[in-house]
């Protein structure tokens, strides 16, 4: 079940193609918990280089789309979300298990550490099929957007 599609997505985070990493919302439990959706398919941009004739999603890809998830989790906290975004500001524990390939389901799924109003921790687990692709204790900091009058 779909709770958020791409275009709700869209109005939570700040990120586009081709660096928005996160197709649909399917779980959610606000403050706590979310889980997200990414079709990886043969035309990502990514697999030109990485790497031409044997195509893998870069293990920073699939810990960028968990952070991606999380920052909805987080943003979805704030009426003023169109004034805000998410900086990298931690990652920890990161392991990368197996690779990530065109045709896979990429499920996403982030727990809640801290949220806070300025500064976020969670939980991030990438998986496919079952099988853990990457984790990491991931952070950020939300800053405010400049005003571009």
């Amino acid at each position: 079940m779909t709770i958020l599609d791409s275009r709700a997505i869209q109005e939570i985070l700040p990120h586009r193609y081709p660096f928005l990493l996160v197709d649909k919302i399917i779980e959610l439990e606000p403050r706590t918990r979310i889980v997200g959706v990414k079709q990886v398919t043969a035309n990502e941009h990514f697999f030109q280089g990485h790497f031409p004739g044997a195509p893998v999603m870069p293990g920073v890809l699939q810990i960028e789309a968990l952070a991606q998830v999380g920052a909805i989790l987080a943003l979805r906290e704030f009426e003023n979300r169109a004034d805000k975004i998410p900086f990298f500001s931690g990652i920890d524990k990161a392991r990368f298990r197996r690779p990530v390939v065109p045709g896979d389901t990429l499920i996403l799924e982030v727990i809640a550490l801290r949220i806070g109003s300025k500064v976020q921790k969670m939980q991030g687990l990438a998986k496919v099929d079952g099988q853990i692709t990457a984790e990491a204790e991931i952070m950020c900091i939300l800053g405010d957007r400049e005003s571009k009058g």
